[in-house]
């Protein structure tokens, strides 16, 4: 019975935690979605051989996990897709120079929406 009374207690407790917005999806405000989607992106980049003496190599890395990411910002998905897409054109083109200029600035993009995410690239 003692044991039945604390699982029931339990259960209010955090029912009334999850109520007031603490747990969650519908809980999460889009700020936080947006943070979260900057660490995924962040450890994204921060992964695969060392983009100064490999960037083929590099961006191949980087484009299976950028299409994995999925967030509720409609603009920082938009980001994260278009830098994927454009680490597979690099790639396909070996780091060509047209390539290598649109990848630049899809880079700079996700940099603005998660400051310090493409330092180093």
């Amino acid at each position: 019975m003692e044991r039945l009374l604390r699982t029931v207690t339990w259960a209010l407790v955090v029912g009334s935690i999850c109520m007031l917005g603490g747990c969650g999806s519908s809980g999460r405000s889009q700020s936080e979605a947006a943070a979260s989607t900057c660490r995924q992106v962040t450890a994204v980049l921060s992964d695969g051989p060392a983009p100064a003496a490999d960037p083929v190599g590099y961006a191949e890395a980087q484009i299976r996990p950028l299409r994995q990411i999925r967030t509720t910002d409609v603009k920082l998905q938009q980001a994260v897709d278009r830098l994927a897409s454009d680490y597979a054109v690099f790639f396909d083109a070996n780091g060509g120079a047209r390539a290598k200029k649109s990848l630049s600035s899809a880079v700079s993009v996700v940099d603005a929406l998660c400051p310090g995410a493409g330092a180093g690239l």
